[in-house]
């Protein structure tokens, strides 16, 4: 290719992100998110839910996710299109005891997004949320079925300091859970 032949949109590779949510989702935003949560529900990681929910209890709880003080949802972006998230969730005011600690909850990529270190930036964006807050320790909880995500979690230097036998039913049946933290220092 000559310097002044454009290069075909397929060999473009795609472009990823990630970013804090800080105004109400936008109608397409929120379409998006709600379509990877049905993803991520439909492959095993639906943060506690099983079967997808109805598309008006998925806009409401991520509207509401957005309008709560002590949560910053992050958002993954492939192609500008929402395809993942993670939140990190703060103490209240009142909980002086734990005001050094956050906790990660609804980390995840939709199947379709997977593979391209968005996992991970959603991890190191939710990191710094957290050192901003003040806070020198992460804590998180990952049903043990998903090995993958553990995997990643112990890369990143996530430690693991219990195992709660009854974390999760899924099916009928009990699933162990994993507990993990994290030191900011």
């Amino acid at each position: 290719m000559s310097p002044m032949t454009p290069m075909p949109l397929a060999a473009l590779p795609p472009h990823t992100g990630v970013e804090r949510v800080l105004e109400p989702l936008t109608a397409g935003d929120l379409h998006d998110l709600c379509d990877a949560t049905e993803g991520a529900i439909n492959s095993g990681g639906g943060f506690g839910w099983l079967a997808v929910p109805p598309i008006e209890v998925l806009e409401r709880f991520w509207q509401g996710v957005v309008t709560m003080p002590a949560r910053t949802l992050l958002v993954a972006r492939l192609d500008g299109v929402v395809c993942g998230s993670a939140q990190v969730v703060l103490p209240p005011p009142n909980n002086e005891a734990q005001a050094h600690s956050a906790q990660i909850v609804t980390h995840f990529v939709a199947p379709w997004a997977r593979g391209r270190g968005l996992a991970h930036a959603l991890l190191d964006e939710a990191e710094t949320v957290a050192r901003e807050a003040g806070a020198c320790v992460l804590t998180l909880s990952i049903r043990a079925t998903q090995g993958e995500a553990i995997r990643l979690y112990e890369s990143l230097g996530f430690t693991r300091f219990g195992t709660n036998p009854a974390h999760a039913r899924v099916d009928g049946a009990l699933v162990p859970g994993h507990h993990y933290y994290k030191m900011l220092d």
